[in-house]
Parts: structure tokens; sequence; C-alpha cells
């Protein structure tokens, strides 16, 4: 991920898991351990396009989807991919056997933020670091189609705790081709107007 979608996530994680429209663009960068400079260019976009309001002190989101769907039209996913492999094991078991280090995004993000599953799926996408490849080798020339992928973890977030944030796991579905990543989307936007009402 770019600094600019660090910003952004905070941003998000902000307004949709703590509730809290307003925020300084030096709080921002204490806690992102970003350039002010790095905030400010991110948050003049989001002010360009109407997404917050700046004041002298602080700034103020007043269209939460727009920094989402801004967000979700920059991300590229495949270019976090560290690497894919195949595991004979069903969704389920391959879920159950990650360490705590790992953060699950797309699907499985969604079922653990939401509880549900809008669909059924056969991939598994996790933040990782040298224990998700010793979890899940790479496995070149492996006949079948992919099944896990390795993102790469970024450095900020634990700060997050266990789970990708909402914004986080809604921008990676966004960017994923299977039909089936559509029918969680729908659902994520419902959840989403839900949270934002």
């Amino acid at each position: 991920m770019k600094n600019a979608e660090f910003v952004l996530r905070e941003i998000l994680y902000q307004v949709m898991e703590k509730k809290n429209r307003t925020m300084t663009q030096s709080e921002l960068s204490k806690h992102l351990k970003l350039s002010l400079s790095v905030v400010n260019s991110t948050v003049q976009k989001m002010q360009t396009i109407g997404a917050v309001e700046v004041h002298q002190r602080s700034l103020h989101v007043i269209d939460t989807k727009k920094i989402l769907y801004y967000w979700a039209s920059i991300r590229n996913i495949p270019k976090d991919i560290l690497y894919s492999t195949r595991v004979e094991q069903p969704v389920k078991e391959i879920e159950k056997d990650a360490s705590p280090t790992m953060i699950f995004t797309a699907y499985t993000g969604y079922k653990r933020i939401f509880h549900d599953v809008p669909a059924d799926y056969s991939e598994v996408y996790i933040y990782g670091d040298e224990t998700a490849k010793k979890r899940y080798p790479e496995k070149k020339g492996t006949k079948g189609v992919p099944n896990v992928y390795i993102l790469t973890k970024d450095k900020l977030m634990e700060r997050y705790g266990t789970k990708t944030t909402i914004a986080n796991t809604f921008v990676d579905l966004w960017n994923i081709k299977e039909w089936y990543a559509k029918e969680f989307i729908q659902s994520m936007e419902e959840h989403i107007n839900g949270i934002l009402e």
C-alpha cells in the first residue's frame, strides 16, 4: 500500500469503527508516523472531491463513501500479493490453521467482522509475514488454481488489532475479480449504510 492509503484507512477507521468524524492532520501524522506533508496532500485530495471540510485546527469528514470509493479505485491488491499457493484443505481448515500474526481480509475478513457470509467462497487472502510463508509455503509448479494469497502486511496494520478494518476489507474485496466478491461487496454496502446512519 502507498502512504496515502494509510491515511485514507485511518480516516475511514476513525469514522466507521470509532464514530469520530473530526480529527487533526497532526494527529494523523503522529499516529501513522507519516510526514505532515503526506497527510496534508491526501487530505487536500479529499477536500477537492468534497469528502472532507478542512478547518483551521481540524478536518471534518462529510462524505465517508466518497473516501471509501476513492480508495477502492486506487487500491492495487495484485501489487501487494507476495505469492499465491494451493492448499489442499477446505477453506474453514485453512482459516483455522492460521497463526495469530496473520490478518485475514476479503471473504474471511468479512466473515470475521460481520459473522456471516453472503456467498460461498474458495480463496483465502491473508496479510502475513514470515510465519505465513512457513504455514502456507509457496509451491511452484503446483497443479490447480491457487486458493491462498499472501499479501504484504504493512507496519501499521497491527494498530487495528487482529482483523482488517471495515474499509480495508471493502477495498480489498472491490479489487478481487471472482464473481462472488460482488455478493460480499453488496452485503458490505448494506452494513456500511447501517454504520453511517
